[in-house]
C-alpha cells in the first residue's frame, strides 16, 4: 500500500558542525545534524535532499552521526535519522556549457560510499570541492555520464530563474546539450520559488519530465517553504527514484509552492530605471529608458521560448498548490511560530493535518484566523522581480 509523505529535495548546507564553512552564503546554523532536527521535528518533514553533502566537511559529519547511531543507511538507498526522516545525500555542481552557459544540477546518490566516490571525482574538475555549488569544468552532459557511472540520478535546479539555469541561462531546447538518450536519463526537473508548473508545461519538451518544487533553503527557517507530496510504498531511495520516474504506481502527487508572483525573479527588472514589468509580453529590453540591462524574469524568458501558447498539462502532471509558508504568514513571527510547535506540533501538521477544531484549541484566535486564511488560500500577492522578493496581502 503506498502511503503519502512530505519532501523537500534542495537544502543546502551553510558549514559543518565544527564550524568549517561550506554554503557561504547560507546561515552557519545550517549544518547537517540541525537540519535533520529541524526538518523532522519543527518542519514535519518525512524526506529531504541535502545537496552539499560531497563537501568533505559534510561527509565528515555524516560519518559521525551513522557512527554514533543517530541515523542508519538504508538496504534501498537512503539515510534514515530517527526512524522517521529520510535524508536523500547529494551534491549540486555548477557545469560550464560550451556556449558560455552556466547550470546547476543536482544530483542524488542511494549509498554515502557512492557521493564519496563521486566526490573524490568531481575534485578532479571543481577547484574546492569542500564549498558548495562551485563550477566545474564540465558541460552537462559530461557531468551526467560522471553521476550515472556513480549509480547517481541528475536533476536540473531551478531551471528558469535567469542566473546560472538550464533554461534561463544557457539553453532554449534540451537538445542543444543531451541526446534524446541521455535526456531521457533525467527524471525529474526544479521548477524554483519563480515558477510553477502552469508556466512549465508551456514547454512541450518538459512534459515527460516529473516535477519538483523545493525549497533551495539557504537557513533553517526557509526548509520546506516548497515541498511535495510523494505517494510511496517504502520510505527510501529506491521508492522516491520510482516516484520520480512514476513507476508502479509511485508519484508526486502534489506539489506545494510559492506562487510565482513572490519569486525574486518573476517578472523583468530594469537596472537603469529600477523598474518592475508586468503584463502578457516578455520584456527583454525596457520600454521606458530603452536599457539593455535588463535581468530577465523567469516568465518572460519562458514567454520568449516557449512553444505553447497556452499549457498542455499531460495527465500524470499533479496538482500545483500556491501555499504561504507559516514564517511568511503576516502577524507569525519566530516567537509565534516556536509556541505553534510547542502546542500544536510541525509545520506540516499546523498547515496541513490538524483538523480546525484542534488548531482553535492549540493557538490563539488571532493567529488561528490567519491561518485559516494561509489554508484556504484567502491571500493576494504583490510581484517580486529584480532579486527581491514578491509580498503576501491579508
Amino acid at each position: 500500500m503506498l502511503k503519502q509523505y512530505f519532501a523537500d529535495l534542495h537544502i543546502h548546507i551553510g558549514g559543518g558542525s565544527d564550524g568549517s564553512p561550506v554554503k557561504i552564503t547560507a546561515s552557519r546554523k545550517l549544518n547537517f545534524p540541525n537540519i535533520l532536527k529541524e526538518a523532522a521535528f519543527k518542519k514535519g518533514l518525512d524526506i529531504i535532499g541535502i545537496i552539499d553533502c560531497a563537501s568533505p566537511v559534510v561527509l565528515k559529519d555524516i560519518d559521525r552521526m551513522l557512527a554514533a547511531g543517530e541515523m542508519r543507511e538504508l538496504p534501498e538507498g537512503g539515510i534514515l535519522y530517527s526512524d522517521q526522516l529520510l535524508v536523500l545525500p547529494g551534491a549540486e555542481i555548477e557545469s560550464r556549457e560550451k556556449n558560455g552557459g552556466q547550470v546547476h544540477y543536482l544530483a542524488f546518490f542511494p549509498r554515502i560510499k557512492q557521493i564519496k566516490n563521486f566526490s573524490t571525482t568531481m575534485d578532479n574538475y571543481i577547484t574546492n570541492i569542500t564549498l558548495s555549488s562551485q563550477a566545474a569544468s564540465l558541460t552537462g552532459d559530461e557531468l551526467l555520464k560522471i553521476v550515472d557511472y556513480h549509480g547517481g540520478i541528475l536533476i536540473p535546479a531551478h531551471i528558469f530563474t535567469p542566473h546560472k539555469s538550464f533554461y534561463g541561462r544557457a539553453f532554449s531546447n534540451y537538445s542543444q546539450v543531451f541526446s534524446d538518450e541521455e535526456w531521457d536519463k533525467i527524471p525529474a526537473i526544479e521548477l524554483g520559488l519563480s515558477a510553477d508548473t502552469v508556466m512549465a508545461d508551456l514547454m512541450p519538451e518538459l512534459a515527460a519530465k516529473t516535477f519538483l518544487s523545493n525549497s533551495d533553503a539557504h537557513s533553517l527557517p526557509k526548509i520546506a517553504r516548497e515541498y511535495n507530496i510523494m505517494e510511496l510504498e517504502a520510505l527510501n531511495f529506491k521508492s522516491v527514484l520510482k516516484a520520480l520516474r512514476r513507476e508502479s504506481g509511485h508519484r508526486i502527487s502534489k506539489n506545494y509552492g510559492l506562487n510565482p508572483e513572490l519569486g525574486k525573479y518573476h517578472r523583468s527588472h530594469c537596472e537603469e530605471c529600477d523598474k518592475i514589468f508586468s503584463g502578457s509580453k516578455a520584456v527583454l529590453k525596457c520600454p521606458d529608458c530603452g536599457s539593455d540591462k535588463v535581468v530577465v524574469g523567469v516568465k518572460d524568458r519562458i514567454l520568449e521560448i516557449a512553444d505553447n501558447l497556452s499549457p498542455q498539462h499531460p495527465d500524470h502532471r499533479p496538482e500545483y498548490t500556491y501555499q504561504v509558508p507559516l514564517l511568511d504568514i503576516p502577524g507569525i513571527g519566530k516567537k509565534t511560530a516556536a509556541k505553534l510547535f510547542e502546542n500544536c506540533g510541525t509545520e506540516m501538521d499546523v498547515i496541513h493535518n490538524l483538523a480546525q477544531a484542534e488548531l482553535k484549541e492549540c493557538m490563539s484566535s488571532r493567529v488561528f484566523k490567519k491561518i485559516k486564511k494561509a489554508r484556504e488560500h484567502d491571500f493576494s500577492f504583490q510581484s517580486g522581480g529584480g532579486g527581491t522578493y514578491g509580498k503576501v496581502l491579508f
